[in-house]
């Protein structure tokens, strides 16, 4: 399929402004980049009845901001004793970039259009903080949560977890530590695991890595930059935190995914990292588990931020959030 038309606007007119790419930036400097280019093309910021900045404490006691998004809900859509349904989200940007406020537009219509309350998590960024520092901050905002439902007036039994690229993969592996530690969490899972474009492999041998090296975005120099500045030296390859698709246990064993949250993975026909989500999904499907995978052949990565400007996106979004109000429904 031939790439979306206002897609190929935009990737010609980021050709046109010959800006430097983000891997000859530093990584403040990107970060910068990033968040001023990340509001051009957003949809417009739904209007909330709350909206709450905040910090938890972490495992080493880091201060982790979190933002609460809370909808204009009807008496109906609050119904119920229980409290309200939650996604639990985590941005992305190689690891390295990206904040809660590069992806507050597309939180707020999550919580809009899903009818939920939105944590979004601003993880601790590399190469300050490289691997597992975002992992380990994903994990404990997912303790955090559950430990502090009732306050939050959050259903626990209604919880889905999510994110895009980077934050794909954290809510995958933070799918299976819920999975590996459902015995002491009183057998609690996600409802779903939202997996937008996400980074399930360091493998760089993919059809689609290879196909679209240049000129989409996410090109390969920009991957092996995130790359760089995520893993540290002397890091084990293998680790299944980093590559939730083919990595190992401490054990020396591939991953196991069965008995993981269902799950809805989103890939985008012109992404390198399109290859690595649908291996995901069948790799969740073998294990047996529920996994819907939503391909778009005409989109690239990063899409989910480029709805002001791009029709399909926004049907995108409505697809996704209807995933979501499946999912909670079902509990």
């Amino acid at each position: 399929m031939s790439l979306n038309p206002q897609i190929a606007e935009i990737l010609e007119l980021v050709k046109r402004a010959n800006r430097p790419p983000l891997w000859e930036y530093t990584p403040q400097e990107a970060r910068e980049a990033y968040r001023k280019s990340s509001k051009v093309l957003e949809i417009p910021a739904a209007k909330m009845h709350r909206l709450e900045d905040f910090t938890i404490p972490t495992r080493d006691g880091y201060p982790l901001p979190l933002r609460l998004y809370e909808p204009k809900l009807s008496p109906e859509q609050r119904a119920g004793s229980g409290g309200l349904q939650l996604l639990l989200f985590f941005h992305g940007g190689g690891f390295t970039i990206g904040s809660i406020v590069t992806h507050d537009h597309v939180c707020r219509m999550f919580a809009r259009d899903a009818h939920c309350l939105v944590i979004s998590v601003d993880y601790r960024l590399a190469p300050e903080a490289p691997f597992p520092a975002a992992v380990n901050d994903a994990w404990d905002a997912l303790q955090w949560v559950l430990g502090h439902a009732h306050e939050l007036n959050i259903d626990s039994n209604r919880i889905a977890i999510g994110g895009d690229s980077a934050g794909g993969n954290l809510a995958a592996v933070t799918a299976i530590h819920a999975r590996d530690k459902a015995a002491t969490m009183n057998h609690w899972s996600p409802v779903l695991q939202l997996l937008i474009y996400p980074r399930t492999s360091l493998r760089t041998d993919l059809s689609s890595h290879i196909a679209l090296a240049e000129g989409f975005l996410l090109e390969a120099k920009l991957i092996e930059w995130f790359f760089q500045q995520y893993v540290a030296a002397g890091t084990v390859l293998d680790d299944w935190r980093l590559a939730p698709l083919d990595g190992a246990t401490t054990m020396g064993k591939k991953v196991d995914h069965a008995g993981v949250a269902p799950a809805c993975i989103v890939v985008a026909g012109y992404d390198p990292l399109h290859d690595e989500g649908v291996a995901y999904a069948e790799r969740l499907q073998t294990a047996g588990v529920k996994a819907q995978l939503l391909d778009y052949p005409g989109l690239i990565h990063g899409f989910l931020n480029f709805g002001g400007y791009v029709p399909q996106v926004r049907e995108v979004h409505q697809v996704m959030a209807d995933a979501l109000k499946i999912a909670f429904s079902s509990h």
